[in-house]
């Protein structure tokens, strides 16, 4: 599977594919100028970790794709601030400045939602930030993490 590379994570530690994954594991392709990223995606990222913390893997992956491409150097400043300073986020981001990442992984926009089972088997494939998105990926990691 595509996967960020270790200069690509921005905040956070590098985490490596889902392959790799001892746990459950939620990825979110998310952009800044993404309305229902900012207000709902980001938000709900954040309660995930707060409620299954250590017994999911929660990556968050700011994309072009369906967006306008910036360079680099005009990105990165802007989601470092964001990812430290505004939203406090206690889980890793990585930089998917072209949007080939998030292609190779068929989202059909922003906020997508990747859900892979240990050792990285891909189970769901979500898009939106909507109560019923939202809904559906709570079930999952109830279920995954024995909650239910």
């Amino acid at each position: 599977m595509d996967w960020p590379g270790l200069t690509d994570f921005v905040y956070g530690e590098p985490v490596p594919p889902p392959a790799g994954w001892t746990r459950p594991g939620l990825v979110m392709t998310f952009n800044l100028e993404c309305a229902g990223c900012v207000s709902r995606g980001i938000p709900f990222m954040k309660k995930l970790h707060a409620e299954f913390g250590e017994r999911v893997q929660l990556v968050a992956v700011h994309t072009s794709h369906g967006h306008r491409p910036l360079p680099r150097e005009d990105v990165e400043p802007t989601l470092v601030k964001f990812a430290h300073d505004f939203a406090r986020l206690p889980f890793p981001v990585a930089l998917d400045v072209s949007g080939d990442l998030a292609r190779a992984w068929q989202t059909e926009g922003t906020p997508h939602w990747l859900a892979f089972a240990p050792g990285g088997e891909l189970l769901r494939s979500v898009y939106g930030s909507q109560e019923n998105a939202q809904t559906r990926l709570r079930y999952l990691l109830e279920e995954w993490t024995g909650l239910v």
